[in-house]
């Protein structure tokens, strides 16, 4: 029994090689499937042979070169094989995507969040239709969605479905595996929108031959404050957590925090954090919800011209941030840190007292200063990482029914 069960997970393990292998590079050849995945030209003849036969791959002849000899044979994945949504619920809108198996985007729109009074069973309601729209929009029934990647800012709970607290909801939770009711066969995947954009920039990462990736840190700025790290696992994999940077304590200032505590990183740095300090207003005002973009420029604008209490703000929480990123460093150890989100067109204000927090670290003092990237489009960094990640997990489930029917025959 022991030795069917490691064959069974040899082949599962080997087919989701060469279904990423095509995921990532595109069409391939035999040669090149098996150069890419290290396995016997035996071993791929077998797998894309049972991947053509349940239907996730396809085959194409590409002429030979000067129309001589025989025509190479591609395989690539199969794009109406399977399709998945993914959400990306953001301060102030939610986004739907709409992607085939080979990751291109299909359909997308938009849809503004109700700050006025939002409530999880009215946010399901709108979720539900748009859902349903997105599939109307492309003509395609919805048992046909092989997976929904649902990303927010929050406390998510791990390897499940779960929102366990959100800026918007609070402690009210939401478990989208039960709440949007889909099709038994459909995989739901909730994920912290922070830990998408590291599992992003970490596969960026991977792919620059020049520089080895071994570990980055990526922090968001904006309405909330998150934060991802990505690193190299002992077996080579991509191994990605999102601590819960924004409400780490950080100093005993009475500073008020969403998720209420006090002294919060993010009850300094977050958006409505750095209004309430420039506005000189007490420290335990409950926070704002939403600071729209335009209020935020205004108080930039006026500490770019001097103004005493707009500027002292933006530093304040760039010294939050440093502080609580030397603590980062001190517990993991020295990495890249990019930057991304909305706040990143303050840095020029953040940035002093982000420099003043980082240099007030012993462990950064002793080993300098970390190396800090500016990647302003964070949206296009949670999509990719959605792509991977479901993608990834549809992957080894289709792998798994290869394998099964494998040991069938």
């Amino acid at each position: 029994m022991l030795t069917k069960s490691s064959t069974e997970m040899v082949r599962q393990q080997n087919s989701a090689l060469v279904l990423a292998a095509l995921r990532r590079h595109g069409s391939l050849a035999h040669t090149d499937i098996a150069a890419a995945t290290g396995l016997a030209s035996g071993t791929v003849s077998a797998i894309t042979a049972d991947l053509e036969r349940i239907g996730a791959l396809e085959r194409h002849e590409q002429p030979a070169a000067g129309g001589r000899g025989r025509p190479r044979v591609l395989f690539a994945r199969r794009r109406d094989f399977a399709y998945l949504v993914s959400a990306r619920i953001a301060s102030d809108s939610v986004q739907y995507s709409l992607t085939d198996y080979t990751g291109t985007l299909i359909d997308r729109f938009e849809e503004p969040r109700d700050h006025a009074a939002p409530s999880p069973k009215a946010f399901i309601a709108g979720f539900r239709d748009a859902l349903s729209r997105l599939s109307q929009r492309s003509k395609l029934a919805p048992e046909r969605i092989a997976a929904v990647s649902v990303s927010s800012k929050g406390m998510v709970d791990t390897g499940g479905s779960r929102l366990l607290w959100s800026p918007v909801f609070g402690h009210e939770e939401i478990d989208f595996s039960t709440a949007l009711d889909l099709a038994p066969q459909t995989r739901i995947r909730l994920n912290n929108e922070t830990l998408l954009v590291a599992h992003a920039l970490g596969l960026r990462a991977d792919k620059d031959t020049a520089r080895p990736f071994h570990a980055l840190t990526t922090l968001s700025l904006g309405h909330a404050i998150g934060l991802g790290i990505a690193r190299r696992g002992h077996s080579g994999e991509l191994d990605v957590s999102a601590p819960n940077f924004g409400h780490m304590l950080n100093a005993a200032d009475g500073k008020l925090c969403r998720c209420g505590s006090f002294g919060c990183v993010e009850a300094s740095a977050g958006f409505y954090g750095i209004l309430r300090t420039a506005f000189e207003v007490p420290p335990d005002t409950i926070p704002a919800k939403f600071v729209p973009l335009t209020e935020m420029d205004k108080i930039a604008n006026r500490a770019r011209q001097g103004h005493r209490m707009s500027e002292y703000a933006f530093r304040q929480a760039g010294l939050a941030l440093g502080q609580g990123l030397s603590r980062v460093l001190s517990l993991y150890e020295n990495m890249p840190i990019v930057i991304t989100g909305y706040g990143t067109r303050y840095m020029d204000l953040l940035t002093r007292g982000l420099d003043e927090g980082l240099s007030q670290s012993l462990h950064v003092r002793l080993h300098g200063a970390p190396e800090i990237t500016i990647v302003p489009e964070e949206a296009t960094l949670v999509f990719e990482g959605h792509l991977d990640r479901a993608l990834t997990e549809i992957d080894h489930e289709v792998a798994g029914l290869r394998a099964e029917e494998a040991v069938a025959r």
